[in-house]
């Protein structure tokens, strides 16, 4: 056996042995690790199966009438997931390249894109400085409310006040519904209060979190609502590693654009399989039951956590993810501390800031919580209620 299979053989029993609860973690089906592992990966692809306004084929290599055939049930799969008629883009190789493509599609470098701070829970292409995100556009973040939920109110004042080109919606580490309609509602206003009608900023929607919820109808959808809605494939929707962005029709020109030849080469048409094969898995029945049991679990677990006298941000959830902050029930503890510490007894987290937090993100006053992977491996409410007393035994032993 070679050293890479002797490695990858090691990771696969710490999976199995390990308790999973970090939120963009899951674990997937045997169908998508064989698209992933398929000779598709031998194949290069630049460009697209046809060019959506000429009608000529878009593709710069020859011998590609498969995989066009497998990326158009793709984009066919995905719009059914969501139930939506935008254009989708499958091409992107992760969440980010989606988000910075996006970007760079309807934006130039210097505008003003309004979104959530990496602190408060959103995510690094959300504008973060050490991102080339915020080294290419000027960010602005609108704030939280003092017990953590998004400020609508500042939401709309900084669109007022700011002028953005784009503003975004979502995050990676927020346990509460988000109010795309609320935040649109807030651009209109403030387009008609102004009164210029060449000022229109883009609404874009990061969905990559609850994607899982928003197919299986357990959070509001943001299609009709927002122009761009990017995501992964994996995380809540339980599949391959990759990006997806869909976008208005008007859009579509622009969106594959800056996918290719702006951000990407060539797709990667193994990674394109695994999601159509995610995607029809999504379609089913039994993943809906699926996200019904993943939100469940998420509340029984930070329940269980606030009855154990635990700080948790915004005070509960309504998603697959919570946030528990130590900093005033545990002020001697990091994040880092917690999350090292409940490795060594098989448990996975992941430190998180919590808002306002006073230490660096690579400590972290708080540890973020999950119920995606392991109610794919089955547990239930009292499983997870069990893991959070198994926690809250270790923290009591940290000193």
């Amino acid at each position: 056996m070679s050293k890479v299979f002797d490695i990858i053989e090691k990771e696969q029993n710490r999976q199995n042995k390990t308790i999973e609860l970090i939120a963009s973690e899951n674990f997937v089906s045997e169908d998508v690790r064989r698209a992933l592992a398929s000779c598709l990966t031998n194949k290069y692809s630049e460009g697209y199966p046809t060019d959506r306004y000429s009608g000529h084929k878009g593709r710069y290599y020859g011998g590609c009438q498969f995989v066009d055939e497998l990326e158009e049930y793709c984009c066919d799969l995905w719009r059914k997931v969501f139930d939506t008629d935008y254009h989708v883009n499958v091409q992107p190789h992760s969440g980010s390249s989606a988000n910075l493509a996006a970007y760079m599609a309807v934006l130039k470098p210097g505008d003003t894109i309004l979104s959530m701070r990496l602190s408060d829970g959103g995510h690094l292409t959300h504008g973060s400085p050490v991102n080339i995100v915020g080294k290419i556009f000027h960010v602005v973040n609108y704030d939280l409310t003092a017990d953590g939920f998004i400020d609508y109110a500042d939401i709309e004042r900084k669109i007022r006040d700011c002028k953005p080109a784009l503003v975004l919606a979502g995050a990676s580490a927020y346990s509460r519904i988000i109010d795309f309609a609320a935040i649109r509602a807030s651009i209109e206003k403030v387009c008609a209060e102004l009164g210029d009608e060449a000022y229109r900023p883009y609404f874009m929607v990061d969905m990559a979190h609850i994607a899982g919820l928003v197919a299986g109808q357990a959070h509001p959808s943001p299609f009709g609502i927002a122009d761009i809605v990017t995501t992964t494939t994996h995380k809540t929707l339980r599949g391959a590693r990759g990006g997806l962005i869909f976008c208005r029709k008007e859009l579509a020109g622009k969106i594959d654009s800056g996918v290719f030849p702006c951000c990407q080469g060539g797709a990667l048409q193994h990674a394109v399989a695994g999601k159509a094969v995610t995607a029809e898995e999504a379609c089913t029945p039994e993943y809906r039951e699926y996200i019904r049991r993943v939100v469940r679990n998420s509340k029984a677990m930070c329940d269980e956590f606030i009855r154990l006298g635990y700080r948790i941000v915004t005070g509960g959830t309504d998603n697959h993810l919570f946030v528990i902050d130590l900093s005033e029930t545990h002020p001697h503890l990091t994040g880092k501390r917690v999350q090292d510490t409940l490795d060594k007894h098989d448990i996975t987290v992941n430190k998180n800031c919590v808002p306002f937090d006073k230490r660096s993100p690579v400590e972290t006053s708080g540890i973020r919580i999950g119920t995606a992977a392991m109610t794919t491996k089955g547990y239930k409410e009292a499983d997870f209620e069990a893991v959070a007393r198994r926690i809250d035994a270790i923290i009591r032993t940290m000193n």
